[in-house]
C-alpha cells in the first residue's frame, strides 16, 4: 500500500443541502464512508458527462462511499437556490448537493475547474483530487483500495448514506428540452428528463403519445420498447425522418414518424476523446453530448456540446465529420475549421445562415458559406464555412442588456429560431427571457420575460411557441411589436482571478497515474497540452500544443489581465508487462482561469489532473 499525504479536509459550508430530507450534515456525519466530492455547475456539460461516470461508482459502494455534489456555480442564475433544486431533478443526481453560491467550500479545498473531484477517506484526510472527465477507473481503484485499507483499520462503517429522495411531482412533461413542428400540425417535444419523446396535439397541451419507455438506456425498436437517455434535439430529414439528438448516450437516432419506430444511425454509445477519430462511417464514430440538430446546406448539423464542435451527418452515404470548431472552449471567429465554440447547444437553419446559441460564451454564432470556392481537402466538393459572432464577447462576460449587438448581453442561451422578417428570436434561458437579434439594425431587444428556463421555440401560426423547460410546459406567445423594456444588467462570473507575476510563469499540470497504472510510452507521448489566451496578446511565448505536462510561459508586456486556457490530457495503462493489450484510460481536462498579471503574483500555476499538489493543499482554517 503506497503512504499517501494526509490533509485534512475542510468543513464543507454553504448555503443549503438538498437530497437530504431537510438535514444538513457536517463531515463528522459521514465519518466512516468515503466520501467523494464533485465540485460542479448546471451548465457545464463536462459535469453532466462526470455526473454520469459516477452512476456505477455510486451504485456498487453506496454501502461504503458517500458521494456529495458542491454546486459551486458560474452564471448568476445558477446561483438561485429553486434552480439548483430542479437541476438535481433534471439530471437525476442521486446523492445529497451542497448549494455553495458564494464558492465558500471552492475556495477552501482551493478547487481551480469544473468539474473537479476530491476525495477523503473515512477518517477526513484528503487523498486524492482529480479535475476534468475520465476519471471513474481511478476512482474505482482508489476506492477499492481504501476499504481494503479502512476495513482491516476498523475505520470504514458501512450502511445506508444521507440521500433522501424528493418526492415526485406529476406532470406530462418534466423538463422538456426541445421541440418540432410535425406537418401534420402537432409537435414532438423531447421529454429529457423522462427519456422519451412526447407528441402534443395541435394546442401544446394534450399529449397523443409517447415514445420510449420511460427508462435510460440505448434500446432500438418499437415506440413502447425503445430507449432514450436524456434526448435534447430534433429535426426533420427532407424524408420526413426525424433525427434525435440522444445526448446522454451520445447518439443520434432515427423516428419513423408513422410508426414510432426507433434506430439508431450515428454514433457508439461512447464519449468521443481527444484523439479519436472525427470522420468516418456514423456508426463506428463516437460522438460527445450532441445537443441540437439542424437540417443545412443539405447535410445535418450536429450541436456536438461536449466537444464544443458542431459537426455534420450525410445521411446518404451516412458518415459524420467535425465541420468547426478546434474543440479548444472559447469564441473565436474565422474560418470553420479555425473557430472556437463553448458548448453550443442551440441551431436554426435559414437558406444562407446557421444560427447556433453558443451557450457558455452567452453568445449567439452563425455559420455561412465562406464564398472562397472549394476548401476540403478530400474531393468531396464541400465549400468551406466561416464561424462570425452576433451577440457575445466571451466566457465570462453575460447579463441582460438590450440595444447595439456589440454591447448587448445574454445569460447562457440554449435555442435560436429563426423568425420570418431575417431577425432571430433567442431563448436566453439564464435570464428567463426571449431576446430577439435583428441583423439589419444590429439591434438586441427583449420580446418576453417571466418564462422559466426557456430552451427551445417554434413557430406556429404567426405566434412562437416557447419550451418553459423549468415550468414543464410549452407556451404560446404572440409576437410583440415592441419590445419589452427591462433594466439593464452585467455580470462577470464569480471566480476571481488568479494574480501572478509579470515576466515568467511555470505552468504545471499535475499528473499521478492511478494506483496499478503507468503512462505507456511505447507508441510516443501519452500525454498532450494545449496552451493559448484571452486576449491572443497575453502570452510572449508558450502558447501552442506540446506533450510536456510542465511548461514556461512568458507574458507579455503591458497587458494586466485575460484568461489562460489550458487543455491538458493523459492516457494512463494498467501496468502489467505481461499484457501485451493493457486497457487505457483518458484523462481529459480544460481550464480557463482568469489571471490578473500584478507585482509580487505568484510564479506558478499548478493545474491538477489527477494527484495531489504539494503546493497547493486545501485550506483548513
Amino acid at each position: 500500500m503506497s503512504k499517501r499525504a494526509r490533509v485534512r479536509a475542510p468543513e464543507l459550508r454553504g448555503r443549503s443541502w438538498i437530497n437530504t430530507g431537510g438535514k444538513e450534515p457536517s463531515l463528522a456525519d459521514f465519518r466512516g464512508h468515503i466520501v467523494i466530492l464533485d465540485f460542479w455547475t448546471f451548465c457545464c456539460v463536462n459535469c453532466l458527462h462526470v455526473l454520469d461516470e459516477l452512476r456505477e461508482l455510486e451504485e456498487k459502494h453506496r454501502d461504503t462511499v458517500v458521494i456529495v455534489g458542491v454546486h459551486s456555480p458560474k452564471f448568476v442564475h445558477e446561483a438561485e437556490h429553486q434552480a439548483v433544486v430542479d437541476a438535481v431533478e433534471r439530471y437525476e443526481v442521486h446523492h445529497p448537493v451542497l448549494d455553495d453560491p458564494e464558492l465558500a467550500t471552492w475556495k477552501q479545498y482551493a478547487v481551480r475547474a469544473w468539474p473537479t473531484l476530491v476525495v477523503i477517506d473515512p477518517e477526513g484526510y484528503v487523498v486524492a483530487q482529480h479535475a476534468g472527465e475520465g476519471h471513474a477507473h481511478a476512482l474505482e481503484t482508489l476506492v477499492a483500495e481504501l476499504e481494503a485499507e479502512h476495513g482491516a483499520k476498523g475505520t470504514l462503517r458501512r450502511g445506508d448514506g444521507p440521500y433522501v429522495p424528493p418526492e415526485p411531482v406529476a406532470t406530462e412533461l418534466r423538463f422538456p428540452g426541445k421541440a418540432l413542428p410535425l406537418p401534420g400540425g402537432t409537435f414532438l417535444v423531447s421529454d429529457t428528463t423522462r427519456h422519451q419523446l412526447v407528441e402534443l396535439a395541435a394546442d401544446g397541451e394534450s399529449v397523443l403519445r409517447r415514445i420510449g419507455a420511460g427508462e435510460r438506456g440505448l434500446v432500438d425498436g418499437p415506440a413502447d420498447e425503445a430507449r432514450f437517455s436524456e434526448p435534447q434535439g430534433l429535426a426533420l430529414l427532407p424524408d420526413g425522418t426525424v433525427i434525435v439528438a440522444d445526448t446522454v448516450n451520445h447518439a443520434l437516432r432515427a423516428l419513423d414518424p408513422a410508426t414510432g419506430e426507433v434506430r439508431t444511425v450515428a454514433g457508439t454509445g461512447r464519449q468521443w476523446w481527444q484523439g479519436s477519430p472525427a470522420t468516418g462511417p456514423a456508426r463506428e464514430v463516437d460522438l460527445s453530448s450532441p445537443w441540437d440538430v439542424a437540417w443545412f446546406a443539405d447535410r445535418l448539423w450536429i450541436a456536438m456540446a461536449g466537444v464544443h464542435q458542431l459537426w455534420t451527418y450525410d445521411p446518404a452515404d451516412g458518415t459524420v465529420r467535425a465541420a468547426a470548431g478546434t474543440t479548444n472552449e472559447g469564441l473565436v471567429d474565422g474560418p470553420a475549421e479555425q473557430a472556437w465554440f463553448a458548448q453550443p447547444s442551440g441551431l436554426a437553419a435559414t437558406e444562407d445562415r446557421l444560427w447556433v446559441a453558443d451557450s457558455e460564451t452567452s453568445a449567439v454564432r452563425y455559420v455561412e458559406r465562406d464564398g472562397e470556392g472549394e476548401r476540403d481537402g478530400d474531393g468531396e466538393g464541400a465549400r468551406g464555412f466561416v464561424v462570425r459572432t452576433a451577440v457575445g464577447t466571451g466566457l465570462f462576460d453575460f447579463g441582460h442588456r438590450d440595444g447595439p449587438a456589440d454591447q448587448a448581453l445574454l445569460q447562457h442561451p440554449l435555442g435560436v429560431t429563426a423568425l420570418p422578417d431575417g431577425s432571430v428570436a433567442v431563448c436566453d434561458t439564464y435570464n428567463h427571457a426571449l431576446r430577439r437579434f435583428d441583423p439589419a439594425s444590429g439591434e438586441v431587444s427583449t420580446l418576453a420575460t417571466d418564462l422559466r428556463e426557456p430552451s427551445d421555440a417554434v413557430l406556429v401560426d404567426g405566434d412562437i411557441l416557447v419550451v418553459e423547460s423549468a415550468r414543464h410546459r410549452l407556451t404560446r406567445l404572440r409576437l410583440p411589436e415592441e419590445a419589452v423594456r427591462v433594466e439593464a444588467v452585467a455580470h462577470r462570473t464569480q471566480r476571481a482571478a488568479t494574480d501572478i507575476a509579470p515576466g515568467t510563469l511555470r505552468l504545471d499540470v499535475v499528473f499521478h497515474a492511478p494506483a496499478g497504472q503507468k503512462l505507456d510510452t511505447r507508441y510516443g507521448p501519452s500525454t498532450r497540452l494545449l496552451v493559448s489566451s484571452t486576449p491572443p496578446g497575453l502570452l510572449a511565448e508558450g502558447e501552442g500544443a506540446g506533450t510536456d505536462l510542465a511548461r514556461e510561459l512568458v507574458l507579455a508586456d503591458g497587458v494586466t489581465e485575460g484568461v489562460l486556457h489550458v487543455s491538458a490530457m493523459a492516457a494512463s495503462c494498467d501496468d502489467d508487462p505481461a499484457n501485451e493489450y493493457p486497457a487505457c484510460h483518458v484523462h481529459q481536462q480544460d481550464w480557463g482561469v482568469p489571471v490578473r498579471v500584478v507585482e509580487g503574483g505568484a510564479t506558478r500555476l499548478p493545474l491538477v489532473l489527477a494527484g495531489m499538489d504539494a503546493d497547493e493543499a486545501p485550506q483548513t482554517s
